[in-house]
Order: C-alpha cells, then sequence, then structure tokens
C-alpha cells in the first residue's frame, strides 16, 4: 500500500505521465465545454485516427456528462493523478488484460467485445 501523505511525483498511471494529466488540466481548466468536445473527438474514443469513424452521438453523450459534473471536483481529480502513484492500488489482486488498438473508452465503443469478458471474468 502506498503513503497517501508523502506525494510521488514521477507517478505513471498505465504509462501516462504527469505532464500528461498536467496538460489535461489546463484544457479543463481553461475552457471545460470545448475540453469535453475535443477529447471525445480525437484520442479518448480513437476518432482521430486514420479511417475512425467518429460517432457524433458519443461525442456528444461525452460531452453531456462531462458537463454535468463539478468543475472543481474534476480539476481536483485530475490533480491527484499528478501527485499520486496508484498503481498499487488499481493492480493489487488484478491481471492485466490489454486490447491493441481499442479506445481508452472501450466500453462504449468495443462493448460486445468487452462484456464477453467482463462476464468470463465475473464467472470465474
Amino acid at each position: 500500500m502506498s503513503d497517501r501523505s508523502k506525494p510521488h511525483r514521477g507517478a505513471v498511471l498505465a504509462g501516462i505521465l504527469p505532464a500528461a494529466f498536467e496538460g489535461l488540466q489546463a484544457q479543463l481548466a481553461a475552457n471545460r465545454s470545448e475540453f469535453y468536445r475535443a477529447v471525445p473527438s480525437g484520442p479518448f474514443h480513437n476518432f482521430g485516427q486514420p479511417g475512425a469513424d467518429a460517432s457524433e452521438v458519443i461525442i456528444a453523450n461525452w460531452w453531456r456528462q462531462g458537463t454535468m459534473g463539478g468543475a472543481k471536483g474534476q480539476y481536483d481529480c485530475v490533480s491527484e493523478f499528478i501527485r499520486q502513484d496508484w498503481t498499487d492500488e488499481l493492480l493489487q489482486n488484478g491481471t492485466l488484460k490489454t486490447y491493441a488498438g481499442f479506445p481508452h473508452r472501450m466500453p462504449t465503443t468495443h462493448a460486445d467485445t468487452l462484456n464477453h469478458d467482463l462476464l468470463a471474468f465475473i464467472q470465474s
């Protein structure tokens, strides 16, 4: 278990360096509405990849969910990923399964594959 009283400035979560979270936090603080349109339009769902068909319904729904949240809570949440390494808590007693080419938001974009694997995991 990690010590929460000590900041861990070198935290890396799933290969994402703190500087990436700092960039997301700056964009979030600058213009929340634009942030919640830009992120799902590109990297979050892999819609920015060549040949990808962006889904306006998925993008609009992500924007709706994001803008319904509190600005301070969202900003503070990103601060925790910058400040603290959560690797121990996230991987404790876990099994890593990767999906090559799937976006972060794969439960939405690849539900058929993920739901099958989740059900198999729950039943095991």
